[in-house]
């Protein structure tokens, strides 16, 4: 056990510290504000303060983890030895920077909670973040300065313990489109039907007519694919179904579809299943309710898995009711739209409520990309992309986690990239 004194012992303290020193590096803390009890320990003891008590291993502080709320902070991001870091402390401290605070700083999305410019889809966009301003966006930094801190420990007691983590890899398949052309109803199979004809899209239009009559498979109906090549090559895997209703945003058929069903109770004999949020239940609360229900009904046990990779995260309300819906495991923590660590860490850590300074019960997933990001690289420069960052997470025993659309690995698009890509980070040759 690690003992650590701080003067004052906060919420964000107790957060931080517990997620870098037990969750990262495996060792159990106390903290304790009292110096007698910290003089008298005769085991592993830090501090964390602004000067040192005596002799101790001592982490000079800065005042964000003393705080409450959100400001404005002044931010200077400097080299540290192989990659970046901020909040730079004196050299009496025994290391350069205080992690603890960058890590808060990050992995609390506190930026986000600062006014900023939105995108388009009213979304935190990536060009406004710290990490991509300051170019450490496609480094896991917290994952990093947390191995440098038990570089450090183990220098100073070398009799330590630390847990010890592996790479994994996982894939997360977000399912909008169940079937292209199955199950559509009369009107939108009709509809679809004529402006396929129209617009000389001839491979769909007689493709639709087979999938009516049954002659082909649905182009979209990857399932039965997908499901051999997890087991096959024993790929961590989740499925993400949508069950929203149909809307202007949600074009999926109806979740009382019984094929549709059929498809997820199939699934969710090999692989985990979770909600796909749609448009209403991502801002709702009882759309939420609704549609967890409906597919808790499809699978027959609770729901503990979700993700709303498509619209704004809305901290902390959003993350809130998810918690407060018992959902246990959130993966939306990422950019739609680019490459790379939005919490600086690959692994998962619970979310901290900035304004309520509680932490959550809730567990954030971060993943690295969409693979939405596909069509706009082209494939030498994906695969070197993915190798590089790859790399980099297998240094720090990571998490690689990439969101995939199921539809993506159908014949309308070019599939063997993504099940090439899926073979990559899972190190299949």
């Amino acid at each position: 056990m690690l003992l650590v004194y701080t003067q004052k012992v906060t919420p964000r303290i107790v957060y931080i510290f517990k997620h870098i020193c037990t969750n990262i590096l495996g060792v159990p803390i106390k903290f304790t504000s009292k110096i007698e009890e910290f003089v008298a320990h005769d085991g592993f003891k830090m501090s964390y303060g602004k000067k040192a008590l005596g002799n101790e291993f001592f982490v000079q502080n800065v005042n964000l983890l003393l705080e409450q709320g959100v400001s404005e902070l002044e931010i200077r991001v400097q080299p540290w030895e192989e990659t970046l870091c901020f909040f730079p402390v004196d050299q009496e401290s025994g290391i350069p920077f205080d992690i603890f605070a960058a890590s808060f700083y990050l992995i609390t999305r506190y930026e986000e909670y600062l006014p900023h410019v939105k995108d388009k889809e009213g979304r935190f966009p990536v060009t406004e973040s710290l990490a991509y301003k300051e170019s450490f966006l496609k480094t896991p930094v917290i994952d990093i300065w947390a191995y440098k801190f038990k570089k450090i420990l183990k220098e100073k007691f070398p009799t330590m313990e630390f847990k010890k983590k592996s790479f994994k890899a996982e894939a997360i398949f977000a399912v909008t489109h169940g079937f292209v052309f199955s199950n559509k109803g009369i009107i939108r199979s009709i509809t679809g039907w004529g402006n396929d004809f129209f617009k000389f899209r001839l491979n769909r239009f007689f493709d639709r007519i087979k999938a009516w009559t049954r002659i082909k498979k649905d182009p979209y109906d990857v399932f039965d694919d997908l499901v051999q090549f997890i087991k096959k090559y024993h790929i961590s895997s989740i499925f993400m179904f949508q069950v929203a209703d149909f809307t202007m945003y949600d074009r999926n058929i109806n979740y009382n579809r019984t094929p549709y069903r059929a498809n997820i109770k199939y699934v969710s004999d090999y692989a985990r299943v979770g909600l796909l949020l749609g448009y209403y239940s991502a801002f709702q609360l009882n759309t939420l309710k609704v549609e967890k229900s409906r597919l808790e009904n499809i699978i027959h046990y609770p729901l503990e898995d979700v993700l709303n990779n498509a619209y704004d995260l809305g901290l902390p309300d959003r993350t809130n009711t998810l918690a407060e819906l018992e959902f246990q495991n959130d993966y939306s923590m990422g950019y739609p739209n680019a490459f790379g660590f939005r919490a600086g860490t690959s692994l998962p850590f619970l979310f901290y409520d900035l304004t309520m300074e509680l932490t959550s019960p809730l567990k954030i997933h971060p993943y690295i990309f969409d693979s939405d990001i596909v069509p706009t690289m082209g494939r030498e420069e994906l695969r070197k992309e993915v190798k590089k960052v790859l790399k980099k997470v297998k240094s720090v025993n990571g998490t690689f986690r990439g969101i995939f659309k199921s539809h993506s690995f159908s014949e309308y698009y070019d599939s063997n990239r993504y099940y090439a890509l899926l073979k990559q980070i899972h190190e299949i040759d």
